[in-house]
């Protein structure tokens, strides 16, 4: 009983173990003592009522006794049971038991004669049941037409004869559930079994991802709570999967990202040692260009820090009452000498009625810093960029629209997946394509949504969304 399948196939096979064989005792003593005599006397009574009032059409054989043996002799070619005719008196005329030949004319000892005699037909069926015979009969008195009393009608039915008739019952009592019981026992088998096959199956699974051997879904079948189970598992490895995924292309793109830098890094340091520093302007020129390097090293590591955040879940909000049109005109300072130095056109369309808003201004500004940064790296010299906020009676929103490349409609649905770059040849190969992931999970924190329009060679348009129920 150690074992989960011995319990499973003893939970679906031992009920019926204990109730088929006690629904068959009470079955069988139901038939036995219940339906099966009460059947046998009812239709004793039947054929006693029925033989009564043919023997009423004949007043003559009560009084001849010749014809009353010539009656009970037809009847018994017909019928089973014994009959007896009794005269008035309640004399024995005539029998088709031989035990009976050496009473006739003589009165009879019969329980319940004498009410039948009077003319009650209500008269309930006799069972004699001694260790010689088991015997039930019938009395049913025969009327005349002026109500008078001809005689009595005796059936009467051995019960030993009866007994094949009840062994053949009983026995197709005991086939039947026999049969019901195997049928049971062998579906309570298959099912035991097959969801210990299911529940074995999900086991060895998750044994094998636990061990690392191979990350396999599973086909989900089976009970509901089994298909659930699966399901939960194959979600798993799928998560698995993605994340074994995002590992692979996240070491892939740390190692592009941080060797080309270090490289160049690593050739300025070799040329500084071979005597570059002896030459001013190349000295200058060589740390300038470490200095950049090393700079194009901090978002690297600013991206992979928030990544950190967002894996572990522990992405958290310093909500406060902002006022948007202050908090914006700060923001985007740094943005537009950017834009500006790069020769593009800037406009910034902020109202002075923005409202007060619930939000993480840190948060928000990295949001706004990772779309402006795209739109400034990404728009050719003598482009613009602008930026444009506004709200209405359910949501505040912030647009950073360029003159770019723009996005096809393939792109759009997968710019928001970490580490995506775009393969299109005018777009810069920069980054770890991380810029936009997160800047749409700090939008969801905040309960907004993250919108884009786009179309190729015509711009990009992102717009962000953030609720504050004002009227």
């Amino acid at each position: 009983m150690r074992s989960l399948r011995s319990r499973l196939i003893l939970s679906h096979i031992l009920p019926l173990l204990v109730v088929v064989p006690l629904v068959g005792v009470a079955l069988l003593y139901i038939v036995d003592t219940q339906v099966s005599l009460s059947n046998l006397a009812n239709e004793l009574q039947q054929q006693a009522a029925l033989t009564a009032q043919i023997a009423a059409q004949q007043p003559d054989m009560w009084r001849d006794a010749n014809q009353a043996r010539i009656f009970v002799s037809r009847y018994s070619t017909f019928h089973r049971a014994k009959v007896t005719l009794l005269d008035a008196q309640g004399n024995l005329i005539a029998s088709n038991d031989p035990n009976d030949a050496d009473q006739l004319g003589q009165p009879l000892d019969v329980p319940n004669l004498s009410d039948a005699l009077t003319g009650d037909s209500t008269t309930q069926p006799n069972f004699i049941l001694n260790t010689q015979t088991q015997v039930v009969e019938v009395l049913v008195p025969v009327m005349a037409a002026n109500r008078q009393v001809l005689g009595v009608v005796r059936l009467t039915n051995d019960l030993a004869n009866m007994s094949v008739r009840f062994e053949r019952l009983r026995t197709l009592i005991l086939s039947v559930l026999a049969v019901e019981l195997l049928v049971g026992i062998g579906i309570g088998l298959v099912l035991a079994l097959s969801l210990e096959r299911s529940l074995k199956g999900v086991t060895e699974a998750i044994y094998g991802v636990a061990s690392g051997r191979n990350w396999e879904t599973l086909p989900e079948k089976g009970p509901q709570e089994i298909r659930l189970l699966l399901r939960s598992f194959n979600s798993l490895i799928d998560r698995l999967r993605l994340m074994e995924e995002t590992r692979r292309r996240l070491l892939a793109n740390i190692v592009h990202e941080v060797g080309r830098p270090i490289g160049a890094l690593q050739s300025a340091i070799q040329a500084l040692i071979n005597g570059a520093d002896r030459d001013e302007a190349l000295r200058r020129e060589l740390l300038d260009g470490m200095e950049a390097e090393v700079e194009r090293l901090h978002p690297l590591l600013d991206d992979l820090a928030k990544l950190h955040d967002q894996i572990l879940g522990t992405l958290e909000l310093d909500c406060r009452a902002t006022k948007l049109t202050d908090w914006l005109n700060q923001v985007l300072v740094p943005w537009r000498e950017a834009a500006q130095s790069k020769g593009l056109h800037w406009r910034a369309d902020v109202p002075l009625t923005l409202p007060m808003l619930e939000i993480d201004p840190d948060r928000m500004a990295q949001v706004l810093g990772n779309l402006l940064s795209n739109a400034i790296k990404y728009t050719p010299t003598g482009g613009s960029v602008s930026v444009a906020a506004g709200s209405d009676a359910q949501a505040v929103w912030l647009r950073v629209s360029d003159t770019g490349p723009g996005l096809d409609e393939e792109e759009q649905m997968q710019i928001f997946e970490p580490f995506y770059r775009s393969q299109r040849s005018h777009r810069f190969p920069q980054g770890m394509g991380l810029g936009l992931t997160i800047a749409l999970d700090l939008v969801v924190a905040h309960g907004g949504r993250l919108e884009v329009e786009s179309e190729p060679e015509q711009g990009s348009r992102f717009t962000v969304w953030l609720p504050w129920g004002g009227g």
